[in-house]
């Protein structure tokens, strides 16, 4: 019978960056053309053309974002990436379906819903300031989005493209002050960071956030 061998066990972790810059810059390449379309910025028949974008790039590069958090196990960029791929991926259907500038009650009440849903991670995200500020927002231009789609009311959807670029703007400057953070090791961007991130415990889990 062989001797059991005494050499030691190796165990290889494989680092996983945090997912939260990938989604948020996701989120105002939806955002902002939508906003822009709210507005009239744009025509209303431009509004497939931005569906179509929502879905090709917001809603894919959102679920991989949404996945990397699962692995890392930071529930907030997992849970946050995840609602706002699947609330996108539906908005961007039903305006590629629709005829153009038309409102749909029941879309509004799948975004009002989505808009309570967007509330957990940002409650949950709270120890940042920044990141917590962004997923509230996202929060509320779904429902402000949502009150558009009941009533078809102007003030709802200039209300809604208004929201919808200031979120825009606090997501890229969240994306941009995580990237720099972890690419230089410290904060150089203000994040409202409340608490000094705890690590994990577990050997290759990063902190949240």
């Amino acid at each position: 019978m062989a001797e059991p061998s005494n050499a030691p066990n190796r165990i290889v972790l494989r680092p996983v960056a945090s997912s939260l810059p990938l989604g948020f810059l996701a989120l105002a390449l939806a955002t902002v053309p939508f906003a822009a379309v709210q507005l009239g910025w744009v025509a209303p028949t431009e509004g497939r053309a931005v569906a179509i974008g929502a879905i090709a790039a917001t809603v894919p590069l959102q679920l991989l974002a949404s996945v990397f958090g699962f692995l890392a196990r930071d529930v907030v960029a997992a849970t946050g990436m995840g609602v706002l791929a699947g609330t996108w991926g539906t908005v961007g259907l039903v305006t590629l379906t629709s005829p153009p500038g038309g409102a749909s009650p029941g879309l509004g009440v799948f975004l009002v819903t989505a808009g309570a849903c967007m509330l957990v991670p940002a409650v949950s995200a709270s120890a940042k300031l920044v990141p917590a500020t962004v997923m509230t927002l996202a929060a509320v231009r779904f429902a402000v989005t949502g009150g558009y789609e009941l009533t078809g009311s102007a003030g709802w959807e200039a209300t809604a493209g208004w929201v919808g670029l200031l979120l825009g703007a606090v997501a890229v400057y969240a994306a941009l002050a995580l990237a720099l953070e972890s690419t230089q090791g410290r904060t150089v961007l203000p994040l409202g960071r409340r608490a000094p991130a705890e690590p994990s415990g577990e050997p290759g889990v990063r902190p949240q956030l």
